[in-house]
């Protein structure tokens, strides 16, 4: 599950469902936060959030340097490893009606939209923002095919987050973050808490169209996840760069620059990079640097984006082989 929410595109909630423990891990989850404690709980969410801060810790700056660097070989990866949610959540959506359809129409209008109005954006990073985005953020991440990582892509602020989660930024700067950690920790606590106690009612008593809701979410995911996009600035594309940018534009010593992110930055480096942003903002540099473009891909890519995108598929199968009849109890609560 901690792996599953480090990477835009696929959900720790399905993979949750497709190993059986969802309904479990609802159900905790809902009892917890109306103080009804009991041992089986306490102990199973507690190896769950050791096991998911582990996987936050070790691998986050993997994952944002891998999103960051080889976008379209992870989105492709990521779309098929979304898809492979398709066929356990399209079970749950049975018996099919009028209000499925439309509960799975309107789910895929929502993340698109979203995807369309929103991706790109650039959020002021202040703490009532950062509660709220972890709020969003963690909720999603619990919904089977809805990724709380996508959410923080198209927000913005996927960057900043998972990277503040990262063992090397903590060990870097551990004032820096906690600073966003916290109040992102508070708003995923609050949004958790809200969600399981709400999902759990919902799956009870509308158990195929809010399955349908959140099969419409998935399939949304997949155009917000299109594999051949990238920067518009490549440089700024690049967390260094973009703050070594922003450190020469506010006048420090090159010398602390190159402490700060490296020896590559030599003199003309930086020279070049300062005449090339002069006058422009760090939060305007963020969003150019978060900002993406579609380009063709040739018959390489595309081959290899579909190998990528089955190998995807099938890795989330295989985990959804051991649901069985897990899967319609989620509906139970």
């Amino acid at each position: 599950m901690g792996l599953a929410n480090l990477v835009p595109g696929i959900s720790g909630g399905t993979m949750i469902l497709a190993v059986g423990l969802y309904d479990r891990f609802i159900g905790a989850v809902a009892d917890v936060t109306r103080f009804r404690f009991s041992r089986a709980n306490i102990v199973f969410l507690g190896l769950v959030g050791i096991s998911v801060a582990a996987a936050f810790l070790g691998l986050a700056g993997i994952a944002v340097s891998l999103v960051s660097e080889q976008r379209w070989i992870m989105y492709s990866l990521f779309v098929g490893l979304t898809l492979g949610g398709v066929p356990e959540l399209a079970k749950l959506c049975r018996p099919i009606s009028v209000t499925v359809a439309v509960a799975v129409l309107t789910g895929v209008g929502v993340l698109v939209a979203l995807g369309t109005r929103f991706s790109g954006m650039q959020l002021p990073e202040t703490m009532p923002v950062l509660v709220v985005v972890g709020a969003v953020a963690a909720s999603t991440m619990i919904l089977p095919g809805v990724s709380g990582s996508t959410v923080l892509l198209i927000l913005g602020m996927y960057e900043l987050v998972i990277g503040s989660v990262s063992l090397s930024a903590v060990r870097e700067d551990p004032g820096a973050s906690l600073r966003v950690l916290l109040p992102v920790g508070v708003g995923a606590a609050l949004g958790i808490g809200v969600l399981c106690n709400v999902l759990k009612v919902l799956l009870a008593r509308f158990p195929a169209p809010s399955h349908g809701a959140l099969l419409g979410l998935l399939l949304g995911s997949v155009y917000v996840l299109w594999p051949f996009q990238a920067p518009v600035h490549p440089d700024l594309a690049h967390k260094d760069v973009r703050k070594a940018t922003v450190m020469i534009l506010a006048g420090s010593d090159p010398e602390e620059v190159r402490a700060a992110h490296g020896d590559e930055f030599d003199d003309a480096r930086l020279a070049a990079l300062s005449e090339k942003w002069a006058g422009r903002s760090p939060a305007e540099l963020k969003d150019m640097g978060d900002a993406l473009q579609h380009f063709r891909p040739t018959g390489r890519q595309v081959g290899s984006a579909l190998v990528l995108l089955v190998l995807g598929f099938v890795l989330t199968r295989l985990l959804g082989r051991r649901e069985g009849a897990g899967s319609p109890a989620a509906g139970a609560g």
